[in-house]
């Protein structure tokens, strides 16, 4: 996504974000600390909704391997805010989500970012391929390159 902000059109999947007054920092914005708690949040609600991920007693379980965020405006509660949520690459046994947070009805990102999944088998932590309602789920948000 080079070095410019990311817009609404960029992503596929939304949900709405409950900021919260913990979230605002001593300088009365969201510290920069909670968009990585966003970015989490709007994964696993995905992976858990669309891709079938039992979180408790799955065999495979994601670990986030890389993450990234560029910050571009600053938001703070009460603000409504929506996570954006795609799939840029899909590997083997690997994953990269792009993920945006915007103000409701804003077309430009207050902060957009990445994060890298492996899945791996719980017992083992070896990796595992992705396969079944979980790829299937991360195909149909697949962003052409």
């Amino acid at each position: 996504m080079s070095n410019q902000a990311a817009l609404r059109s960029d992503y596929v999947y939304f949900e709405e974000i409950t900021t919260r007054w913990m979230d605002n920092d001593v300088y009365g914005h969201v510290n920069n600390v909670v968009y990585y708690s966003y970015f989490d949040t709007i994964t696993n609600n995905f992976l858990i909704k669309k891709g079938g991920l039992d979180i408790q007693d799955s065999e495979v379980i994601g670990y986030i391997v890389k993450s990234e965020c560029n910050y571009v405006a600053g938001i703070s509660y009460p603000d409504k805010i929506f996570g954006a949520f795609r799939v840029n690459r899909i590997g083997n046994s690997s994953v990269e989500y792009g993920l945006a947070i915007f103000k409701e009805e804003q077309v430009n990102a207050c902060a957009y970012g990445s994060m890298t999944h492996v899945f791996v088998n719980r017992h083992t932590e070896q990796p595992t391929k992705i396969s079944g309602q979980l790829l299937e789920a991360l195909q149909s948000v697949l962003i052409e390159s």
